[in-house]
């Protein structure tokens, strides 16, 4: 890509806890096959730790100079990562009147038939789907109704052309789950699969945490977007109340 058509500074942030991510704890600790959820995925909000994480990041951002903070804000039309993204803008980080602009392809990867299922329910109901996914990996394996890892990368590809179209010079920020912030790693810096896999078994996306890329004309013949931090939580491990939290993607059924 040339120089005009990247973003100066692009930050990634996976949303907070989610009232989902607190049910599928409480769904693996009782040993159950199906995660209790009320509502559909796309609903489900933030927990109160979650609301708290979100004011906390938007609190840090919001000690920056004007232009050391995101000018836009790209966001899943998930309501967790909604909710993360008002709570960050209302905490000073952003302006007002700063619009928050809901993109579909930024949303949570999904499960199809494996939605809501926790591992033990993935191999007690869909026992063929878990070989399926053994065989083939998280990476290229999509269950019926739902998206492998390369279905998500597809959609980011062409988010990364509107981002270059519309955004180039601004500093953008992405509100969104745990498999987009991956996949975007993987688009940006032109990774391998066992790369970004490798990079996933390293350690889980954590909730509220920043990832972050800043253009650098000089690397490259047109220039690059160089990684600055991955995953980085400093803010909330400098604020109790916002407390780190991770919720694995291990399985097929697990939500980012």
């Amino acid at each position: 890509m040339s120089v005009a058509r990247w973003p100066s500074r692009l930050w990634i942030v996976r949303h907070g806890e989610s009232a989902g991510n607190v049910a599928r704890d409480e769904a693996h600790a009782r040993g159950a096959e199906r995660i209790d959820l009320p509502t559909r995925d796309v609903d489900i909000a933030l927990s109160a730790r979650g609301e708290e994480q979100a004011r906390t990041l938007g609190a840090k951002f919001a000690t920056f100079d004007a232009d050391e903070r995101p000018d836009v804000l790209l966001v899943s039309p998930y309501a967790r990562a909604l909710g993360t993204a008002r709570l960050f803008r209302a905490a000073g980080a952003a302006a007002e009147d700063e619009p928050i602009c809901i993109d579909e392809r930024l949303r949570e990867k999904e499960f199809g038939i494996l939605d809501g299922l926790t591992v033990s329910g993935v191999a007690a109901i869909h026992p063929n789907q878990a070989e399926f996914r053994r065989v083939l990996g998280k990476f290229y394996h999509r269950p019926p109704g739902g998206e492998s890892w390369c279905d998500v990368i597809f959609r980011l590809r062409s988010l990364m052309d509107t981002i270059a179209l519309h955004y180039a010079g601004r500093r953008v920020m992405i509100v969104a789950h745990q498999v987009v912030v991956l996949c975007l790693r993987y688009v940006i810096e032109n990774l391998s699969e066992d790369e970004i896999l490798t990079i996933d078994r390293e350690g889980d996306v954590a909730n509220c945490s920043v990832t972050e890329y800043r253009f650098d004309a000089g690397q490259g013949r047109d220039g690059k977007m160089m990684l600055v931090r991955y995953n980085d939580v400093t803010h909330l491990a400098e604020n109790h109340a916002g407390a780190v939290t991770t919720e694995p993607d291990r399985t097929p059924g697990v939500r980012g």
